[in-house]
């Protein structure tokens, strides 16, 4: 495996050209949800590759899951995890085992709209064992690994399949990170098809309360305070590039005629109105959000919609546990147990023990890794 330029390999002049050189520190960018954080690894078994295999094709892939049956991204013996079911569907369709590397790892329950990876595989011919065949097309790795997959729980994809050069790094490379986390909110039960989707609080929330502590929050700060206790990282400084909520549709949500009339009539009389404070205020109208209909008397048979809410967190880099225990704060503002100035004061005590109450995996999805692709 290549290393970036970044990091500081010691002289390689007296090693032997297929002999992979050992670093004793390496330092790499951290993800949010991961069994550790890996900021500064201690006899790193990272190596990097003196005469790399000419017949080895680098692909990078991105992937879909749901997390709730997976514990975990990291390949265990005895769970199932991402990484070991991706490694066996590859291994069925190459016939032969693979590595894979994450971008970023998370934790049993956390679900993934896009995740990174990369595997280096070999294409060998089955009809004459030893002959190397060009690589595969990444339409056809994504179709094939697909396929093996799907043969599994289902609840993994391949999304996205592009050859990458041999050093080009899923987890080295990336520049920037998005997680995004769910919260419906309402008295209501969760519906069956929100269960270990989302974050379901009962009381009401405050969105304008919310927004004004995520602006607390953003920016470059140590965040010690909305760190785990178990986090590895070296420092605890980060700069949160973005942290915002927001109110969106319920989903899965499909407004009848009779809605889609009201909502156009409604909206041709208000939208001049409401335009201006709702952008002052950045909150949605409650008559004005198609979701919004659970306080109404909506007939027998039909569920009454929770508020939905979606906490962005972007990053180039998170400390274990930053963006459950960040979007803990911002419930707790929300509904009244905490102010914008408590907020404030768990920050500046750079202590976890100030912090509130965790959220639970079920509403974190990693949205996007981002790259700077050749």
């Amino acid at each position: 495996m290549t290393e970036t330029a970044k990091h500081s390999l010691d002289s390689a002049s007296a090693e032997s050209p297929n002999r992979p050189s050992k670093i004793s520190k390496v330092q790499y960018f951290s993800d949010d949800e991961g069994g550790y954080d890996e900021e500064l690894v201690e006899s790193s078994v990272v190596t990097r590759t003196m005469s790399p295999n000419p017949r080895l094709q680098r692909y990078l892939v991105a992937i879909e899951y749901i997390g709730t049956r997976f514990s975990g991204s990291q390949k265990q013996l005895t769970c199932r995890t991402v990484v070991g079911v991706l490694e066996e569907a590859f291994h069925k369709f190459i016939g032969q085992p693979v590595s894979i590397s994450l971008s970023s790892r998370t934790d049993a329950g956390v679900h993934a709209l896009s995740n990174v990876c990369h595997v280096d595989v070999e294409r060998i011919s089955k009809r004459k064992p030893g002959e190397v065949l060009p690589p595969h097309e990444p339409a056809v790795v994504r179709r094939a690994v697909n396929h093996f997959l799907q043969k599994n729980e289902g609840d993994i994809m391949v999304i996205d399949v592009q050859c990458v050069p041999v050093d080009f790094h899923a987890r080295f490379k990336a520049q920037e990170r998005t997680y995004f986390y769910r919260l419906l909110s309402g008295p209501e039960p969760l519906s069956t098809f929100e269960q270990n989707r989302a974050w379901h609080v009962p009381e009401q929330l405050d969105l304008v309360a919310m927004q004004e502590a995520c602006k607390i929050l953003v920016g470059h700060h140590d965040f010690s305070s909305f760190r785990a206790s178990g986090c590895q990282a070296k420092s605890p400084i980060r700069t949160l590039d973005e942290l915002s909520v927001s109110e969106v549709a319920s989903t899965p949500y499909f407004p009848s005629i009779v809605e889609r009339e009201k909502e156009v009539l409604h909206e041709e009389e208000s939208c001049c109105n409401n335009f201006q404070t709702d952008m002052a205020s950045g909150s949605i109208s409650d008559t004005n959000m198609p979701g919004a209909s659970y306080i109404e008397d909506v007939g027998f048979g039909i569920r009454k919609r929770h508020r939905c809410y979606v906490v962005t967190a972007r990053a180039r880099s998170f400390l274990y546990h930053q963006v459950r225990l960040l979007v803990g704060a911002l419930k707790s503002v929300g509904t009244g147990d905490l102010t914008v100035s408590d907020v404030e004061r768990i920050l500046k005590a750079k202590s976890v023990t100030a912090a509130s109450p965790m959220a639970p995996a079920c509403g974190l999805y990693l949205g996007r890794v981002k790259y700077d692709l050749p």
